[in-house]
C-alpha cells in the first residue's frame, strides 16, 4: 500500500482510549484517531488542531451521546466547522458501549471503510 500524505488520511476525534481501540478494530483504512480524554480547553484544542493539521484534512467527530459528549461536540464544531459528525444511538450513550455492528454501520455511513466482519 502506498504511503498517503497527511491531508489524505482521515482523522476521527473520540473521547477516550476505549473508544479509540474499538474504532481501530473496526476500520479497514489508514486513518488517525485522536483522543481528547473528555472536554478540553481552547488552548489544548488549538494545539491538537495544529499538530494534527486538522484544518487541511477530513475530520470526523465521534463522541458519546451524554452531556459531556454533547458539550465536546459543540466545542469541536465551533473550532472545526468542516468536520463531519458521526453519531451513536442515544440508547447506548457511549461509543465504547455501542455494539461493534452498530458502530460499523455508523462509520460506513460516513464513508469510512470498515472490516466487513463487523456488518
Amino acid at each position: 500500500m502506498s504511503q498517503l500524505s497527511v491531508d489524505e488520511v482521515k482523522l476521527i476525534i473520540v473521547e477516550g482510549r476505549s473508544d479509540k481501540e474499538k474504532v481501530a478494530r473496526i476500520v479497514e483504512e489508514q486513518l488517525e484517531i485522536v483522543c481528547t480524554n473528555g472536554t478540553i480547553n481552547v488552548e489544548r484544542l488549538e494545539g491538537l488542531i495544529e499538530s494534527f493539521e486538522m484544518d487541511d484534512r477530513d475530520v470526523y467527530i465521534l463522541v458519546d451521546e451524554d452531556a459531556a459528549g454533547k458539550k465536546l461536540r459543540k466545542q469541536l464544531s465551533k473550532e472545526l466547522p468542516h468536520a463531519a459528525h458521526i453519531y451513536v444511538d442515544k440508547s447506548y450513550r457511549e461509543v465504547a458501549a455501542t455494539p461493534e455492528s452498530e458502530l460499523a454501520v455508523a462509520l460506513l455511513a460516513a464513508h469510512i471503510k470498515i472490516n466487513p466482519i463487523y456488518l
